[in-house]
């Protein structure tokens, strides 16, 4: 029987999944983290392990003889060694796809609040504002339209693409940059996203993180940027200058910013300057943990490994 030992399992799954499909594929032990220090003794016997964010560098891989493929529960590897693990024949396998609607609601949730201030009303509400006026309604923060917006994309995958679509149901124009897809009927295609920031009012991160694209808004490019629009940064927070966008935030240079991502995950401050900014909102980059999503991405990863099981392992992560 294969032993199967999810290493820091506890972000996939704080106890709500069906976790049946992997039970039946082998012994399976499961952490919810794990510190460096442990991670040998938890993993020696392990011909699979399943990962989300642990580092297996070469000094981990080579401890860990009876490893023969690791599943990874996101789209993204940059926390494994692809080229030495391909090296040792070790498969490893990513999953794609499975939470774009979550991370495209998401997207326009944080937008909408920026625009029609949500939270902030219903607090007025509790607050005993609305009782104290002479009229049917009232606003303590102006709201913005929607309609006729031009929306800007960079990147434009599976997320990006739900995101406009979104965007045109509320009457959005859609402008993007993307290194793929350059013709999408209905949208406009942009060459380079500086054109985007200072066509656009709303600008919707969606690339991936990486080194063209490491801190793509930065003190330069947000000057590009016209005094009413919003930043939404729903993929990777290495992709803003993060001190750049609160200076910006400070001195008009744009209205408003949602950010479901940050540099450090949990931050380490807590004052962090963008979590309090007034301008800003920040969520626990939480995007993609709807329980539906969570439960489609474990399938997804349980399928990963039955293909594996029945040698004919599929969404195999190549060195580039």
């Amino acid at each position: 029987m294969l032993n199967i030992v999810v290493i820091d399992g506890y972000t996939l799954n704080p106890g709500d999944l069906n976790l049946e499909k992997l039970n039946q594929l082998g012994h399976v032990t499961i952490y919810n983290r794990s510190s460096k220090e442990v991670l040998v003794e938890r993993l020696k016997d392990a011909q699979i392990a399943i990962v989300n964010k642990v580092i297996f560098d070469q000094l981990l891989i080579d401890q860990l003889p009876q490893l023969r493929y690791i599943a990874i529960t996101a789209t993204g590897y940059n926390n494994l060694d692809i080229k030495y693990l391909n090296q040792k024949n070790i498969l490893a396998s990513n999953v794609s796809n499975y939470g774009s609607h979550a991370v495209a609601q998401h997207t326009i949730a944080l937008l909408l609040e920026l625009t029609n201030h949500v939270a902030v009303h219903h607090q007025d509400c509790i607050n005993n504002k609305w009782n104290q006026t002479q009229d049917f309604c009232f606003w303590t923060q102006p709201m913005k339209e929607l309609y006729q917006k031009k929306l800007g994309i960079i990147g434009m995958g599976n997320i990006g693409q739900q995101v406009a679509r979104i965007g045109q149901a509320l009457g959005m124009d859609i402008y993007y940059n993307s290194r793929e897809d350059k013709c999408i009927s209905g949208m406009n295609y942009v060459e380079k996203p500086e054109d985007v920031f200072k066509i656009c009012d709303i600008v919707s991160l969606h690339c991936s993180l990486n080194q063209q694209t490491h801190q793509l808004i930065n003190r330069e490019t947000l000057s590009l940027f016209r005094p009413e629009a919003i930043l939404i940064n729903t993929s990777r927070g290495g992709l803003i200058d993060e001190i750049a966008l609160k200076d910006a935030l400070d001195n008009n240079i744009i209205a408003g910013a949602g950010l479901d991502v940050l540099n450090v995950e949990p931050p380490t401050d807590t004052q962090h300057p963008l979590i309090h900014h007034p301008k800003c909102i920040v969520t626990p980059h939480n995007a993609w943990s709807p329980i539906e999503t969570r439960q489609r991405l474990f399938d997804m990863v349980v399928d990963n490994i039955q293909s594996y099981i029945d040698g004919s392992p599929k969404n195999i992560i190549k060195a580039s």
